[in-house]
């Protein structure tokens, strides 16, 4: 039986330190930067481990409290890195170089545990927002509303409109209420973080507008109702259509990626047709596989290649299809639609070309940049050395 390794498919994470003071590659120092910042307790770690190292998230209940600045390196389809911060640390204690923490381009998480009293919590997002935008302005700023699972849905949206009137009204009082902020429902228990998370990658990823274009022009020509361009590791979906995002939706296309990994691990490279039991149904629904599905997880052409299709019981079509080793395509249908199978296939591979063309772009792009970095570091040492 083939073994299916997530971790040759899936974001590679490294940690590059655990202290501020540690001195990086200058070179490599420019990637986008998450700082996940909080009160202590406030669910930082467990937001980070269930969405990016795949951690169950009853096993986070055992996660000891963060007392040092962790530093990972996230390689993905964009290269950034995640700041992990615990909630004791008064980072604006002129020992830390704000400049070395918010002067990069990035986002900025403020986690708030919305089960807890959240006063001292809005003090500190006040502080850090107020501090961060006068650093870097370009920051985006993101307050993550978090573990709501236990709440009323009235009391979540009470919850979210108070803490953002407050939010706001604080920022307008020192003349800052151009500050861009926005406002998430989140828990690690449901999809919610994902869609959070998703949210706030797009925001950083340049090719945006002309990822949802690809994706736009690929549903109109191809009959199909949805469509979401995921990170396959993380679940995180980096681009969709311009159509509104159903969350039944997104959780049934995020749920598949889980499903085809599963199935690939258990039957590797052969050709199988399987049923899984009341997955989305009262009935069974009807899951293929081919064989190149059941590698998916490898570096591969084969991964580039996967694709797997499932028959939902209200006569949908779920379809997956492999656009690199980081990236897949998953596209909601109706059954009818997919009878032109042919023509999908052939914009799937218009599609898929063009993405590599993007993506080929901005590695060149990538390339030409750090080549005028090291050329200007070596002019610098250059320059000391003469003198």
């Amino acid at each position: 039986m083939s073994h299916f390794d997530v971790d040759e498919y899936s974001l590679h994470t490294s940690p590059v330190g655990n202290d501020l003071g540690n001195e990086e590659d200058p070179v490599q120092d420019h990637r986008p930067r998450l700082l996940i910042m909080g009160l202590r307790r406030s669910g930082k770690s467990s937001i980070q481990k269930v969405v990016f190292h795949k951690m169950p998230p009853n096993e986070t209940l055992f996660l000891e409290s963060t007392n040092k600045v962790i530093k990972e390196n996230i390689t993905s389809f964009i290269d950034f890195q995640v700041w992990d911060f615990p909630g004791q640390i008064d980072y604006f204690d002129p020992a830390f170089d704000s400049n070395v923490i918010f002067g990069e381009y990035g986002a900025l998480i403020f986690v708030i545990d919305a089960q807890d009293d959240y006063i001292e919590a809005l003090s500190r997002l006040h502080q850090t927002v107020t501090r961060a935008f006068q650093v870097n302005p370009d920051l985006t700023f993101e307050v993550f509303i978090h573990k709501v699972d236990a709440l009323s849905d009235e009391y979540k949206i009470d919850t979210q409109r108070d803490i953002q009137q407050r939010t706001t009204d604080d920022l307008v009082d020192v003349g800052l209420e151009n500050v861009p902020l926005s406002f998430y429902l989140t828990s690690i228990y449901d999809h919610s973080i994902f869609e959070a998370f998703s949210k706030v990658i797009q925001k950083l990823v340049p090719q945006l507008p002309t990822l949802e274009n690809l994706l736009n022009i690929l549903c109109s020509n191809s009959g199909i109702e949805k469509a979401f361009l995921f990170d396959v590791n993380s679940k995180i979906y980096i681009a969709t259509d311009s159509s509104p995002v159903d969350m039944q939706t997104y959780e049934i296309c995020s749920d598949m990626i889980d499903v085809i990994i599963d199935i690939s691990e258990i039957y590797g490279r052969t050709n199988s047709f399987h049923y899984i039991d009341e997955i989305y149904g009262d009935d069974q629904t009807q899951v293929e596989t081919n064989g190149n599905a059941g590698n998916y997880g490898t570096t591969t052409d084969t991964a580039n290649d996967a694709s797997s299709l499932i028959k939902l019981t209200n006569g949908m079509v779920l379809c997956l299809r492999g656009v690199n080793r980081f990236l897949a395509l998953v596209c909601l249908l109706r059954s009818d639609n997919f009878e032109k199978h042919g023509l999908i296939n052939y914009n799937f591979g218009c599609f898929k070309q063009a993405i590599a063309e993007v993506f080929e772009l901005k590695r060149h792009s990538a390339a030409e940049r750090l080549r005028r970095e090291r050329m200007r570091l070596s002019e610098s040492v250059e320059d000391n050395v003469g003198g």
